[in-house]
């Protein structure tokens, strides 16, 4: 054997013995032409690259080949990209042999720290991913209009309502179900009576911290502002109703008529007198007063009375729809 041909088969059998390679696995076209490689398969993770060394007959690099450069590409020099999963075979070739690698990847497995979570209105939650291989994830919501979530998995509670919050790597994903829950809604008070003008402050205790709508069913009973301030404005009932995404409490405001009482119920006077009378008024309110016949008797915003001629006739106190009255009698 020649000396060349010796020094090529100590070579070979160098490069199986450290690289562990079967003999079996060797193709060649002829008995001087061979590839080795220093591995025939191996498993990896999307991104990952490692090499392929090659020892071949003529001494020269070999041509590199992958059977699908979407699941793992390969370069002039052996070096192995895997981008997704799957199952690709690199092969290297020079004139009358060749040799193959089976590369796997593996998909890329995304684990959420959640996999279902409550919570209302404008409440948020932080949720975690990690990944297999440690690649990036981004993060989508199925209904933004019920739960948001941001790049760094931050969720934000939109409605009441469910959405599904999924995050993504390499074509591979893991979802968490959001359940945007309804809140609950308490007031300081379901019943309250006023007189008119009288006013009342309503508040509403929210579990997810939104304020209420304040609503009135009969504006021309009571008002209520954004603030739950609740104004009577005439006798009668009227429902105030807080409401936050779509659940309501509510109030029932009764205002009252108001009693009055006269101070004298009738009296005489004779003609060019004055005489005052008094009404004492529950609601703490001013009487309007009015008179039946102003020819025969007057009477001012105070209650003072005027005789005019011989006669008799009505003084009447009125407060929100309450209405009393003193007769007058005028003499001569």
């Amino acid at each position: 054997m020649s000396k060349t041909k010796k020094t090529l088969l100590a070579l070979i059998l160098c490069f199986i013995t450290i690289f562990s390679i079967p003999i079996q696995t060797l193709y060649a076209s002829s008995s001087l032409s061979f590839i080795l490689l220093s591995k025939y398969s191996a498993v990896v993770d999307i991104g990952n690259q490692f090499y392929i060394f090659a020892l071949t007959s003529n001494a020269k690099d070999p041509t590199w080949k992958s059977s699908d450069s979407s699941i793992a590409s390969v370069n002039t020099y052996g070096l192995v990209t895997a981008k997704k999963s799957g199952t690709v075979t690199i092969t290297a070739k020079i004139k009358n042999a060749e040799a193959a690698c089976k590369v796997t990847v593996n998909k890329t497995k995304v684990t959420l720290s959640k996999t279902s979570a409550s919570i209302e209105r404008n409440q948020t939650i932080k949720l975690s991913a990690t990944t297999s291989n440690n690649s990036k994830v981004t993060w989508k919501s199925n209904k933004k209009s019920i739960a948001t979530v941001d790049e760094n998995g931050k969720v934000i509670g939109i409605k009441p309502g469910e959405a599904t919050i999924t995050a993504t790597a390499d074509g591979s994903s893991s979802t968490c179900k959001i359940k945007v829950k309804s809140p609950t809604i308490s007031l300081n008070s379901t019943s309250i009576k006023l007189y008119r003008c009288q006013k009342s402050k309503l508040s509403a205790t929210v579990s997810s911290g939104i304020s209420p709508v304040w609503r009135t069913n009969k504006k021309s009973v009571a008002t209520v502002d954004a603030l739950g301030n609740v104004t009577a404005i005439k006798h009668g009932t009227a429902t105030i109703t807080a409401t936050v995404d779509g659940v309501s409490k509510s109030c029932t405001v009764v205002v009252e008529k108001p009693t009055i009482t006269l101070s004298s119920s009738e009296i005489t006077l004779k003609e060019g007198t004055s005489a005052k009378i008094t009404a004492k008024v529950s609601s703490g309110l001013s009487p309007v007063w009015s008179t039946s016949n102003s020819n025969v008797v007057k009477v001012d915003s105070t209650g003072t009375i005027t005789a005019i001629k011989k006669g008799t006739a009505y003084i009447y106190a009125s407060e929100d729809g309450t209405k009393v009255k003193c007769t007058v009698h005028i003499t001569k």
